[in-house]
């Protein structure tokens, strides 16, 4: 993703490459700037949003732009506003918006509001990873309904900090996420992908968020693309993929 903003013009002039995603007063991006614009009392902004991520993926994508849009806008203004009121604005648009207002690891609390920095993972430092969209999403709102009527609803401290620990020491058997209950017995196709990462080549995998994207943890960006490969040779082309190096 790409965002680009220049002072001027009368209001938000937000414009998109995607013609699926809203340019408009919906889109994350409008409604950062929006905040911004509001706080600082000045009146207008034009703002560039290339998006090459999947729509409704569950990566993050709309949250982290948000925050970007806060992070770009405060920077080209000079800084009017400290990490607090950044915070703040980012807490009102979003739960997952907080996150990204910082650029290590971390381990969100609360509603989103509590973001408590860890050190970079020196285990995951050179190791590749493979994202793979279905094609498809998963509703954010049912996800969480869901979630709620079924038993996973309570993670306790002790996970998170075996879940910490596990990767410190680079291993992954601990990674949990407690959506893909729910998730997966709607969506079986994602329970059968996982389980092929696994089998080919893949370090640790997880369904991000509440879906429908599922990433590998590889050795290097190398078994990244050849899981890659291997995955469209049993699934075919349609499905989004992307292999990154961390």
């Amino acid at each position: 993703m790409k965002l680009l903003f220049k002072r001027g013009g009368a209001g938000i002039q937000l414009t998109c490459n995607n013609p699926k995603l809203s340019a408009g007063t919906d889109n994350l991006v409008w409604k950062a700037a929006e905040a911004f614009l509001k706080k600082l009392e000045v009146k207008g902004v034009k703002i560039q949003l290339k998006k090459n991520l999947p729509l409704s993926a569950g990566i993050g994508a709309g949250s982290s732009n948000a925050a970007y849009t806060l992070r770009g806008l405060n920077e080209l203004y000079d800084f009017p506003f400290g990490e607090n009121e950044l915070k703040q604005m980012a807490i009102d648009l979003g739960c997952d918006v907080p996150f990204f207002l910082q650029d290590g690891p971390a381990v969100v609390l609360g509603r989103g509001e509590k973001v408590e920095i860890e050190r970079p993972f020196e285990a995951l430092q050179g190791r590749g990873v493979l994202l793979i969209h279905p094609g498809f999403g998963v509703s954010t709102p049912w996800a969480y309904r869901s979630l709620n009527m079924s038993n996973e609803t309570s993670v306790e401290e002790r996970q998170i900090e075996a879940a910490l620990d596990s990767l410190r020491k680079g291993k992954f058997s601990c990674l949990f996420n407690s959506f893909e209950k729910p998730v997966f017995e709607k969506h079986l196709i994602l329970s059968v992908l996982k389980e092929f990462l696994l089998r080919h080549g893949a370090i640790g995998a997880l369904m991000s968020g509440s879906g429908s994207t599922t990433f590998a943890v590889t050795e290097d960006v190398l078994v990244a693309e050849s899981l890659r490969s291997k995955f469209h040779q049993e699934f075919g082309q349609a499905w989004w993929s992307e292999a990154v190096s961390l």
